[in-house]
């Protein structure tokens, strides 16, 4: 029996079922993990643009990941920038 890719695909489609693809290894864990001190503990944030904050996100998507990056304000709590990509 001899199925086309293009067939199964749209058979899959039409069941609303995906293919499951190995995820990719994004955490490489060492022998003992690095702890880096928490250098805000006792500031006071009390003016805008005193701290900023960076956040990278992975959304997953059908064929891989996105990547979102933003940089917010911890003191209006605004987000400052933003970027979307699909390359890390």
């Amino acid at each position: 029996m001899n199925v086309g890719r293009l067939h199964v695909a749209t058979l899959m489609k039409k069941m609303g079922i995906e293919a499951i693809y190995r995820r990719l290894n994004t955490l490489q864990t060492s022998t003992r993990p690095q702890i880096f001190p928490y250098l805000l503990r006792k500031l006071a944030v009390t003016w805008p643009n005193q701290v900023w904050a960076m956040n990278l996100t992975y959304i997953p998507m059908a064929r891989g990941f996105v990547y979102l990056c933003a940089v917010v304000d911890w003191f209006s709590r605004r987000v400052l920038s933003w970027r979307l990509s699909i390359t890390m």
